[in-house]
């Protein structure tokens, strides 16, 4: 039999309420149920074909979910028409084909035996949990083959009562006032970027939310139960069956994680549906759009949700950024013609004769030659390069506090507000886990076999089960800093040997260029070795976490970003740090340099300074990981992988002469990537924030090249979620969890990183010190003069001294040094330790300047806009209303109908809600006088 619909009921009892009707539909679908009726899955809309592969052979029931496995042999099954012994199956609502031996072959191997039985087990499980299930009707002797899961509406009400999951009622919570006007001006001005997603309007009607509850379904809106739960909440339903059906021959807890660990199935994934989506949002040409968030979230989840918006904030909010940084490099490109210290470099009359850049094969050099180098560090270092430090650091701050506005907005609007951590991560053990704990149990009862059995059992693992894992990750990681470092100084050597042999060419133009030539190639060296250790970094991070032994998947990612974030902070960054805060500061003085392997100096700055060098390695790194690792990577590699795929199911294919036939949704879904979370997606904005961040005060136009990058990267992304990657399971999330505590923590850290490279790398202090301390005229004139120290060419090493000297007797080297003449000759001057005193009095100014104007924006900006307090209340108020009105109703109703009034006139006494169970219980005329007045209402 089929079960009543309430307008069918309405038919026949015209007078009873629709909400009463909803009662007594489904008091008697779960009472069918009970006695063992089968079910006949109705609807409630007219049967869709079957065009696109989404529903079963019926056309009627979605498939919610796929398991995917492989036959191994052509006799481990054969397909058979019919299904399970007499009509069960079909009562059940199964399409099942019976697994079996095939005549006349031989008997297949033990191990896919075993899995077959667990198989058949397993989901004979999800039938008795209420799933139905359909099977290829011709089961391939060899390639994948598909079991397709449909849960049922009675399932879906079940589940998404016990996980407490929101949704919309009939009352429509209606924005007003100032807030609502605005929003709707501001829809209008910018329609034209807006995706053209349909009912866009009703998606923007705020209904007030309610958890699920099977005995309130005339509350909510349910205007088909085929599309009242959306296909992320029903894959999510039935993902949460998967995972806790028990399997008893594995001899574990977990369900379809530990199979799948174990080989049982190959895969399981929802089916995907993304027509949408892709002309609206996987397009490169929609970049100038903004994204249709709500509809992401709907379709992927509110976790993969939250990283597209954030990653929309992190962009919208680089426009601004990125307009500063231009026109600070517009002011250096403005000004370059008028700087002092510049123009004094390139003055051929003022005659610095500089010392010899290496030893011997080197010759004096005229200062005025590195004019170009000169006028090119004027752009990035200028006074205006100060303004955009602090800029930035308050840039990152607002950054923050927006985005945690953005965030309570988008939990308001998806109705994330009032969940749980219980609801959020109701995890299971991982299968590592139990596997590594199940093993423990065993060597335990081993031991314990001849002893008596009053011991409790072992229910989880402790830090001793973990502390070789602990020792080798603290081991491992320490190897891979200092695998880190040793690229480092390989690369600085590599620095310093070519520049002494290009020094030693005979040929004028390899003279000339040998600090571009040199700098450039080390550049490049850098940036392979920081992408090949990357890749490395990166699997190290995932075998050092699965060390440890994580309990649950949520554990494990935490504990997986930190080593990886660590690891690759490392592996970016340490490059940088070199060339910002230790190149050319070991390198010592003409007569007394710093030698590498008793034979090479150390390598010194341009004559420009470092910040040049820095900018150089910066802006490389920077658009070489984000050109080659960030897109051609996650181009190449995924089309790689599908084309490998392909190959192989195609060779798979060609030993078996079967009919073509066109491909069905899920194998077209089979042949995409798994999703392996979000964490690489993360890790490369968290690097990219941190060039944009950290030493933004020596490249100006880091956040305009992230700007271009990050608007490619949106439909990069957006096109591998739909196009390269089995749809994930919709996971619940209230924030983007770790990686804000990240965030706030890199932001803290730029505002210290830029203090020093502003200090110590750049030379506005040096020159705010001459021009207001040294400076007889207050102005820059002589500034070159003030930082160049001498040195007696007679006092070089012998050896050292450059072959054709000539009549020079005293060359020029940057430093603050007593003169040769000086009884300390040589020794740091006066200058020296008074620049020194500036620049960590700056220091300590610019943080704590930077830290406060930060705890103003932080304080001045709230966590919570103030319409969503305003809704939230509005909500709360309204929904109290609701289940008022709808309780009085209900009393009402059932005095009318199964009860007199109460005689005496008295003022009624207060009764409890009323449930169907109620309605097979005596009248309560026919009690007994005697009874007092609890279980009077009781009856009620």
């Amino acid at each position: 039999p089929s079960y009543p619909e309430p307008t069918e009921l309405s038919l026949l009892c015209p007078s009873l309420p629709l909400y009463l009707l909803s009662y007594l539909t489904v008091y008697f679908t779960f009472l069918l149920i009970s006695l063992g009726f089968p079910q006949v899955v109705g609807s409630t809309s007219t049967p869709q074909c079957n065009t696109e592969g989404l529903y079963f052979s019926d056309g009627r029931r979605k498939v919610d979910y796929v398991l995917v496995f492989h036959q191994r042999r052509s006799d481990a099954v054969a397909g058979r028409g019919g299904g399970m012994p007499g009509e069960e199956a079909a009562n059940a609502g199964e399409v099942f084909m019976e697994l079996g031996f095939a005549g006349g072959s031989e008997p297949t191997e033990p191990a896919d035996h075993e899995m077959r039985l667990i198989r058949q087990e397993f989901e004979a499980n999800l039938l008795e949990a209420g799933l139905e299930i359909e099977r290829d009707k011709e089961v391939k002797a060899h390639g994948p083959s598909f079991t397709r899961l449909h849960a049922p509406w009675p399932v879906l009400c079940r589940e998404a009562e016990f996980l407490k999951i929101k949704v919309p009622t009939k009352t429509v919570g209606s924005e007003s006032g100032f807030g609502s006007s605005m929003s709707t001006i501001w829809r209008k001005l910018n329609q034209p970027f807006q995706p053209k997603v349909p009912h866009q309007d009703h998606e923007r009607t705020k209904f007030l939310s309610h958890c699920f509850s099977r005995d309130k379904l005339h509350l909510y809106n349910i205007t088909s139960k085929d599309t009242f739960f959306d296909n992320a909440t029903r894959g999510r339903i039935v993902y949460e069956i998967l995972r806790r059906t028990v399997c008893v021959r594995t001899c574990q807890t977990i369900g379809i994680s530990t199979l799948i660990a174990k080989g049982v199935y190959d895969a399981a994934f929802p089916l995907h549906d993304v027509s949408v989506l892709h002309e609206e949002w996987a397009r490169y040409s929609a970049f100038y759009k903004y994204q249709p968030i709500d509809l992401v979230r709907k379709y992927f989840g509110e976790k993969i949700g939250l990283y597209f918006a954030w990653l929309g904030v992190y962009t919208q909010l680089l426009i601004p950024a990125s307009i500063v940084g231009i026109i600070v490099f517009g002011y250096g490109v403005a000004t370059v013609d008028t700087d002092i210290p510049s123009l004094e470099m390139c003055d051929e009359r003022l005659n610095f004769t500089m010392c010899p850049l290496c030893d011997g094969a080197c010759d004096f050099w005229q200062l005025s030659t590195a004019c170009g180098t000169a006028r090119a560090s004027h752009l990035f270092d200028n006074p205006a390069t100060v303004f955009f430090a602090i800029f930035m650091s308050l840039w990152a701050v607002l950054f923050l506090e927006h985005w945690k506005r953005r965030q309570i907005s988008l939990s308001f609007s998806w109705d994330l507000t009032g969940i749980e951590e219980d609801e959020v991560h109701t995890e299971h053990p991982r299968p590592r886990y139990e596997t590594i704990l199940l093993q423990k149990r065993q060597r335990k009862q081993k031991k314990k076999k001849n002893k008596k059995k009053n011991e409790t059992a072992i229910d989880k693992l402790t830090w001793k089960d973990r502390l070789p894992g602990y020792f080798i990750n603290v081991s491992s990681i320490l190897f891979m800093f200092g695998l880190t470092f040793s690229a480092v100084f390989g690369v600085i050597v590599y620095r310093i040997t070519v520049s002494a042999l290009m020094a030693m060419s005979p040929d004028p133009e390899t003279k000339s260029n040998v600090r571009v030539t040199v700098t450039a190639t080390a550049v490049i060296i850098n940036l392979v070795v920081i992408l090949i250790l990357d890749e490395i970094y990166g699997a190290v991070a995932v075998w050092l976490t699965e060390l440890e032994i994580p309990k649950t998947e949520t554990n494990f990612e935490e504990r997986l970003i930190l080593k990886a974030f660590l690891l690759k902070f490392m592996n970016a960054y340490a490059p940088i740090f070199y060339v910002a805060f230790f190149k050319g500061r070991f390198a010592g003085r003409p007569g007394n340099y710093v030698y590498v392997f008793n034979d090479y100096r150390m390598e010194e700055c341009a004559p420009g300074g470092c910040l040049i060098e820095l900018c150089i390695q910066l802006s490389i790194i920077m658009l070489g990981k984000q050109l080659i690792q960030n897109n051609i990577f996650e181009i190449g590699i995924p089309k790689l992988k599908k084309l490998v795929r392909a190959l192989k199911d195609k060779g798979s294919a060609e030993t078996e002469k079967e009919e073509e036939r066109p491909p069905q949704q899920w194998n077209l879904d089979h042949a995409l990537a798994a999703f392996e979370g979000l964490t690489p997606e993360y890790m490369e904005m968290i690097i990219q924030f941190g060039f944009v961040s950290l030493f933004v005060a020596s490249f100006p136009l880091a956040p305009l090249f992230a700007l271009l990058n990050n608007v490619i990267e949106i439909r990069l992304d957006a096109k591998k979620f739909v196009t390269e990657l089995r749809r994930p399971v919709a996971i619940r999330a209230k924030d983007i969890g770790i990686w804000y505590n990240i965030l706030s923590g890199m932001g803290k850290f730029s505002v210290i990183i830029n203090a020093f490279v502003i200090s110590f790398t750049s030379d506005f202090i040096p020159r705010l010190v001459y021009q207001y301390t040294y400076s007889q005229t207050g102005t820059m004139h002589g500034f070159i003069d003030y930082t160049l120290s001498y040195f007696n060419v007679s006092n070089f090493k012998p050896g050292t001294a450059p072959q054709n000297s000539g009549d020079i007797t005293v060359c020029r080297y940057k430093d603050y040094r007593e003169p040769p003449w000086s009884p300390d000759a040589y020794q740091f001057s006066k200058q020296y330790w008074c620049v020194l005193a500036a620049r960590l009095a700056f220091v300590i100014l610019f943080q704590n300047l930077v830290m406060f104007l930060s705890l103003v924006v932080a304080w001045v900006i709230p966590d919570v806009p103030k319409t969503i307090m305003e809704q939230l209340k509005r909500e709360k108020k309204l929904l109290v209303d609701v289940f008022l009105r709808e309780e009085k109703e209900k009393f009402q109703l059932i005095q009318s109908l199964f009860g007199p009034p109460i005689p005496g006139g008295g003022p009624r006494a207060r009764c409890r809600a009323a449930s169907f169970s109620q309605f097979t219980r005596k009248n309560p005329s026919t009690l007994p006088r005697n009874e007092n007045e609890n279980s009077r209402h009781t009856a009620v």
